[in-house]
């Protein structure tokens, strides 16, 4: 009987005990993703965890969807008291910004991995050089966020005009389609109106900086491009409230025939309800340079230096990034995939406005940093500083460029040299 009693009580410490440790090796990851779109967006995120949990034995993911009110000190914070998640996604800069506060954990043995085995080879061009910083890979691209110029189909009919090609026909069509209550082009002062900023420097073959991160707003081809935009507001054909229009004002007046072009981002049409069809993809311009090009952001993942499993958590970075399709096809992501065998799905070839994106744009794109390239922390503070903003809304409201763009030459001069 005590033989008896004794196996039994081995028997049960030893499957308890298996159970135990089965539970204790079950490693834990925090992953915290931004709303990257309505609420189908996070649910399908939230479902896709859940789908990779289902799959594994020795990982468990638990998924976090942080709103993008004070991102900013939602992660800091966390950062500073040592509760940051193992990995999330964030705004463009974020992961080379906390880099350079020694908070990130860079992804380089993911990428050799990727570049061994012909994974790497899906990313779309430019977009895994975006995210490297001091020799590091410090994030992983999975999806481009582009500006592109979008026109009304019906406005341009009427005034009997083709879609424009390069820049003077862009400013002859802007003409021929304004009248009372109509106009060529609408924008804002807020943060996309300033996108105009670096899109139109960028289309000139120019950028915020030199090839050598060195300020570059005031060089000959960078004062053309502005000086574009100003004959814009000359000729009379920008919506003249332009520069005091948020862009949700913006972005009405162009669904509702006010203007006939606007600058957004490749999904804006999906918003435009009984007028969707009415609006279509203007292709990429060529400038009075002969260059073309327009602005770009890689939104990215990246694994924070505070995680105890920074194995595991690089094994499900790369299962979420090969897996992610769902999230656009579902989720009605917006932007780009930055993964090309995503840009294939019918999803996006059959939609008319994102298959000429896909075409037409993203072989023209550069990051924020052109012409310098690649990126670096103070690229996020020229983002959130107003310096662009502020240089916007003095040319929408007429004043010369080469006298507007002076103090931001200067300001930008000062965030370099910090």
């Amino acid at each position: 009987m005590q033989l008896k009693f004794l196996r039994v009580a081995i028997l049960a410490t030893s499957v308890f005990g298996i159970t135990a440790l089965s539970a204790r090796a079950q490693v834990n990851i925090d992953f915290w993703d931004q709303v990257w779109g309505p609420a189908p967006y996070s649910q399908r995120a939230e479902s896709l965890v859940e789908e990779f949990n289902k799959s594994q034995k020795d990982i468990h993911v638990s998924y976090r969807s942080v709103p993008w009110a004070s991102w900013y000190e939602t992660y800091v914070t966390a950062i500073a008291s040592g509760s940051a998640p193992d990995l999330s996604t964030g705004a463009g800069f974020q992961a080379v910004q906390f880099y350079d506060m020694d908070a990130i954990y860079p992804v380089d043995e993911l990428v050799d991995e990727m570049t061994k085995d012909g994974g790497a080879a899906d990313f779309a061009p430019g977009s895994l050089d975006a995210v490297k910083y001091d020799g590091h890979y410090v994030a992983l691209p999975w999806s481009i966020d582009v500006r592109v110029l979008l026109y009304r189909k019906d406005l341009l009919q009427a005034a009997g005009a083709s879609v424009p090609t390069t820049w003077d026909e862009f400013r002859k069509t802007a003409k021929a389609v304004t009248r009372e209550g109509v106009y060529g082009l609408v924008s804002s002062g807020d943060p996309n109106g300033t996108h105009w900023i670096p899109t139109i420097l960028i289309n000139n073959g120019s950028g915020l900086f030199d090839s050598d991160r060195k300020p570059n707003l005031t060089s000959e081809k960078s004062l053309q491009a502005l000086q574009f935009l100003s004959s814009l507001v000359a000729d009379g054909t920008l919506d003249p409230a332009s520069a005091g229009y948020k862009d949700d004002d913006a972005r009405g007046r162009f669904y509702s025939g006010g203007a006939a072009f606007y600058l957004g981002s490749p999904g804006t049409a999906s918003g435009a309800g009984a007028s969707k069809d009415q609006i279509g993809i203007v292709p990429p311009l060529t400038s009075t340079a002969g260059e073309k090009g327009t602005i770009n952001w890689v939104n990215n993942i990246m694994v924070y230096k505070q995680t105890e499993h920074p194995k595991e958590t690089l094994r499900f970075l790369r299962w979420w990034s090969e897996n992610q399709k769902v999230l656009w096809t579902e989720g009605n992501a917006g932007g780009i995939p930055a993964r090309q065998s995503f840009q294939q799905d019918p999803f996006f070839t059959k939609n008319e406005q994102l298959n000429e994106v896909i075409k037409t744009y993203l072989p023209v794109v550069k990051p924020l940093s052109a012409t310098a390239g690649g990126t670096f922390p103070q690229l996020n503070e020229v983002e959130g500083d107003g310096f662009l903003t502020t240089l916007v809304q003095k040319i929408w409201q007429g004043q010369p460029a080469a006298d507007a763009v002076q103090p931001a030459q200067e300001r930008l001069q000062e965030i370099m040299e910090k």
